[in-house]
């Protein structure tokens, strides 16, 4: 039997853990699906996922903007997240592979 945690933990290629709020996390569909308790994923029995192809300092970056839509999810004036410049490519690369690409997020209703 699964048991659905209220936190995951996002391992990075050089073993720095991250504890995440499960809800934050799920904003990304890799996760998400690999966090499923009707897959067969062993993630979604331990609550781990190991990210072999992602540093710890990438990985740091994508679990603060994780928090950071969490926090923001339904406001609409969101003050830009800081990101250093030396981790852009790396971070794209990142978020293709964790499928948070505009293609992801539902459109934001302005009325």
């Amino acid at each position: 039997m699964t048991v659905e945690r209220k936190y995951v933990t996002l391992i990075s290629s050089d073993d720095f853990e991250f504890l995440v709020l499960r809800e934050a996390a799920s904003i990304s569909p890799l996760v998400k699906s690999m966090l499923d308790p009707k897959s067969q994923f062993s993630e979604a029995k331990t609550g781990r996922i190991f990210f072999a192809e992602i540093a710890g300092q990438v990985l740091e970056k994508v679990v603060e903007y994780f928090h950071y839509w969490y926090k923001n999810r339904d406001r609409e004036d969101v003050p830009d997240m800081d990101i250093p410049v030396e981790l852009c490519l790396e971070l794209l690369v990142a978020a293709d592979y964790l499928g948070l690409d505009s293609m992801s997020f539902p459109p934001v209703d302005k009325n």
